[in-house]
């Protein structure tokens, strides 16, 4: 699928596409130039790459009962805070510490992955993922995006399906 772009990646890759790459998983990498003005990351992503809004997924960090928590949601829609908890067993839960959330998964805001975190967080993907064939996601910083199958994602990242966005 994207044997050109793995051989790069490799070499000088991010976390995420190391990850992917180790991982012996197909995907491909898209590269925009990242306008800083833009309102959203993933809104712009969405737009730079052509790709319809419920195909690209936003990954958010969040506080579930004191525990970070990773949630994969369409960037076209929002994040359930109640739903995310309930996924995961919880009953709180509250967006994470912007500082903390870059803290713990070694990536810059705008640019975090679900994919080669410093520190493996709990992680709930969409249900709505697997209505599609290939989803996007941050590839570790932004204006990269890595494109793979819900179900590459869902096993890499040890995520449990659940309907967390609206």
């Amino acid at each position: 699928m994207a044997k050109k772009a793995k051989r790069q990646q490799q070499s000088g890759g991010t976390p995420a596409t190391v990850a992917l790459t180790t991982a012996g998983v197909d995907y491909t990498v898209h590269a925009y130039e990242h306008d800083p003005a833009h309102p959203s990351y993933g809104e712009e992503a969405a737009e730079a790459m052509g790709v319809s809004p419920d195909r690209v997924f936003k990954t958010l960090v969040a506080d579930v009962d004191g525990t970070l928590t990773v949630a994969v949601v369409p960037v076209a829609g929002s994040l359930d805070l109640k739903a995310l908890a309930s996924a995961v067993g919880g009953k709180r839960a509250a967006m994470a510490d912007p500082t903390l959330a870059e803290r713990t998964t070694g990536y810059v805001r705008g640019g975090i992955s679900p994919l080669g975190q410093r520190r493996k967080l709990p992680t709930v993907l969409d249900a709505s993922a697997s209505s599609h064939a290939t989803i996007c996601v941050s590839a570790g910083r932004r204006g990269l995006e890595v494109e793979l199958s819900p179900d590459a994602l869902a096993k890499l990242t040890n995520a449990v399906l659940a309907p967390i966005g609206r």
